[in-house]
């Protein structure tokens, strides 16, 4: 299908960017465009002007920062995968953006745009809440620092205002921590119909636990019961399976032609199984 039509404008800075989206109501960001021009195509979506900022390089950074690992807005899924800082101080982070999509969307798709997105199928969000990771985001006003918990709020709708823009996703560095993000994707599109982000530290027990999920329910969540059944306790095979049990328990769990909520819902216990197995 054909989109409607739009201005297009393509900038070279961050100060450009703000400035059109503050001085129009109705213009959008264009990032990877993996997102938005399917809906365009489709006129699920529709703008008066598209703002491209795929040459804003200062957006594309991958570095440590005060112990923390700092990841630009344009910072592809591929380089996600291939950062080596990623893979040493971050693995789970290279482990599931590999999983996204293929060679082309990762090559093309941004962190930025996904997260602004906010597809309840979509894998970031469930390994941003695992990281505790702040999302960072300005405007022509000023910028600020919203917390991943509260950054997602619904389906398709975050914590994003008006004439913002997001900039960069940084997360704490826990020495010692295990991580993993696994998932039962939906094979075509390798969408997330249950994605589990598992992140503990500690030795001989778990501590700081940190169990997140896409794809399950509308809005990305931490599972706090799976959490509590594993924190200061050793990760043995009968805590797992317990702690594995309760997965979304008393969360509304999504229903689709891809799942039921009851298939969905045992998913999430499986899978959420696995990931805690391959910490152990």
């Amino acid at each position: 299908m054909i989109p409607s039509n739009f201005i297009y404008k393509k900038v070279n800075t961050i100060d450009e960017a703000l400035s059109i989206l503050k001085s129009n109501d109705d213009a959008k960001l264009l990032a990877g465009g993996h997102s938005l021009i399917p809906a365009l195509k489709l006129r699920l979506s529709g703008y008066d002007t598209l703002v491209d900022v795929s040459k804003l390089e200062e957006l594309r950074k991958i570095e440590e920062k005060d112990g923390r690992i700092v990841i630009g807005a344009m910072v592809t899924h591929g380089q996600i995968v291939d950062s080596d800082l990623i893979k040493e101080k971050l693995s789970f982070f290279s482990e599931g953006a590999d999983l996204i999509g293929d060679v082309q969307v990762r090559n093309m798709g941004t962190l930025g745009g996904s997260i602004a997105h906010a597809d309840p199928a979509a894998d970031w969000p469930a390994m941003l809440l695992a990281a505790d990771a702040t999302v960072h985001v300005q405007s022509a006003d000023g910028s600020r620092e919203v917390a991943a918990e509260d950054f997602f709020q619904g389906l398709f709708h975050t914590a994003l205002e008006d004439h913002e823009m997001i900039t960069a996703v940084s997360m704490p560095i826990v020495p010692g921590a295990r991580s993993t993000y696994v998932k039962f994707m939906q094979p075509a599109s390798r969408f997330a119909i249950v994605g589990c982000a598992a992140v503990v530290a500690g030795n001989g027990t778990a501590q700081n636990v940190r169990i997140a999920f896409s794809g399950v329910s509308a809005t990305p969540f931490r599972d706090s019961a799976v959490e509590g059944a594993l924190e200061g306790k050793a990760l043995d095979a009968s805590v797992v399976s317990e702690a594995a049990g309760q997965a979304a328990e008393g969360v509304s769990v999504m229903s689709d032609h891809y799942a039921s909520e009851s298939y969905r819902k045992q998913m999430a216990k499986v899978f959420c199984g696995r990931a805690l197995a391959k910490l152990v």
